[in-house]
């Protein structure tokens, strides 16, 4: 069984990779929240608490200065901006929290896996020096707090 390299992110993405873990996190979250049988409301409030102070930032970075590198007509620039407004509609229509917060947790996991094994790859390769400054320029957000007024991935029913 051969083991997998680690993929090499250009220092200039890696703050972005760093939101990736995180988002990641929100997918596990959502996945224990699940498996502890937690209120879909709570794990409902915790998401669209991380898609307003996370998340939604971290969209409009990548959009503002990471897609623009590919060609408007690149098919891994048109899926990653299809897969951006499918997760805005999700965090901004709750109607069914419970299958809503099951589409986030898969969806966002498969967005964010082809944006660091696939886009981001590609980003970094056809990126001028000038271009990755740009970007390492916009590195300057607050790393992530956690919001600790409801883990619900660490308790039980509950509360």
């Amino acid at each position: 069984m051969s083991k997998s390299t680690p993929l090499k992110r250009d220092p200039a993405l890696q703050h972005l990779s760093h939101d990736h873990h995180q988002g990641l996190l929100l997918c596990w979250k959502i996945r224990q929240g699940f498996k502890l049988g937690i209120e879909p409301s709570r794990m409902r409030t915790y998401s669209q608490w991380f898609w307003e102070n996370y998340l939604e930032s971290h969209f409009e970075e990548e959009e503002k200065v990471i897609f623009p590198i590919l060609s408007e007509e690149d098919s891994l620039l048109k899926q990653a901006l299809s897969e951006h407004k499918r997760l805005r509609k999700l965090f901004s229509s709750w109607e069914d929290p419970e299958k809503t917060l099951g589409q986030i947790e898969e969806e966002l996991e498969r967005h964010i896996r082809f944006e660091e094994r696939t886009l981001f790859q590609v980003i970094q390769e056809k990126a001028s020096a000038e271009q990755l400054e740009t970007i390492k320029e916009y590195a300057t957000r607050e790393k992530f707090v956690e919001n600790d007024s409801d883990n619900f991935w660490v308790t039980q029913k509950s509360k």
